[in-house]
């Protein structure tokens, strides 16, 4: 099946407890296109891009197998840019700089030989921009995932609600589904948002692993321990990314084939932890993905008398 991925291509200047950077490689839809490489999935990706922006990166995707028809570039514009600083324990951090550029004006364009895409990840937009992507493709692909975050609660509302009525799969983190939901209680939150649309609900709890709802059952899984973590930007992304890829590897959408794309995803976003930006995510092997994987069959297999 091929991916459709609608995001940001981005610069991001990150400061950490070990270490910083200048401008380097960032955007949602960076990390999700290359999880699909990983996993040998057709994906395209839809998005806008400066003058400025590196042929180089564009290079490295088109050689990824990512199909980038769809990303544009505006020759006198600027990419957008984001720079933020992390506190010791990595998991808040300070917003430095935010330059949205070129996205602030984004007209999505579906490239032809992307219309038809089975499944359609919606990474973090303004959600007109994300009907409008639904309202441009010949035919509704089989499986909408979407990504969304506090500020489009606070400002988009209405448009919001429409997004996630035509939504399968939403993925968002524990605050924000206790914002949507108005619940604090995650499964009280799951059930208000499943009444929203989506069939399936992902919760996202950082280092303490991710929650998917469907019917009535909870599948949880943790976060890999990992003895170092650099940096946490686009571990979200990869997540989302290597769990829609792996839907689109097995062309099934039964929550038991959603569960294992969960356990990817997460071994996904393990890698990305490791190292600045999109870094380690490009170096990663199929070995080192099955080794990931297997460590994660360890960590969460058991059996138990009762």
């Amino acid at each position: 099946m091929k991916l459709l991925v609608v995001g940001s291509v981005a610069f991001d200047a990150i400061e950490t407890p070990f270490g910083k950077t200048d401008k380097i490689l960032g955007g949602a839809a960076t990390y999700i296109g290359i999880a699909a490489s990983i996993l040998n999935v057709k994906s395209g990706i839809v998005s806008v891009v400066g003058g400025d922006f590196p042929q180089s990166d564009l290079d490295m995707l088109t050689n990824r197998g990512v199909n980038i028809e769809g990303i544009e570039i505006v020759k006198d514009g600027k990419t957008f840019f984001w720079s933020g600083k992390y506190h010791n324990d990595l998991n808040s951090r300070d917003t430095l700089v935010t330059e949205v550029n070129v996205l602030e004006n984004f007209d999505p364009k579906i490239p032809d030989s992307m219309q038809d895409a089975e499944i359609l990840m919606l990474g973090n937009l303004h959600p007109g921009v994300q009907l409008s992507v639904l309202e441009r493709m010949n035919q509704k692909p089989k499986l909408v995932i979407l990504d969304t975050m506090n500020f489009w609660m606070d400002t988009a509302w209405d448009v919001l609600m429409q997004m996630i009525a035509k939504t399968d799969v939403i993925t968002i983190n524990d605050e924000e589904a206790r914002q949507l939901s108005g619940e604090y209680s995650l499964i009280k939150a799951a059930k208000k948002i499943h009444a929203m649309g989506p069939e399936y609900v992902i919760i996202k709890k950082g280092e303490h692993g991710a929650l998917l709802f469907h019917a009535g059952k909870v599948f949880a899984i943790p976060a890999l321990l990992l003895e170092e973590v650099f940096d946490p930007t686009g571990a979200g992304d990869t997540f989302a990314g290597g769990f829609a890829s792996y839907l689109a590897k097995k062309g099934d959408f039964s929550f038991e084939t959603m569960k294992s794309a969960l356990i990817i995803g997460s071994a996904m976003a393990s890698f990305t932890v490791e190292k600045f930006g999109t870094e380690k995510l490009q170096e990663v092997t199929e070995e080192e993905m099955n080794r990931r994987i297997q460590e994660f069959k360890e960590l969460t297999s058991f059996e138990v008398e009762v």
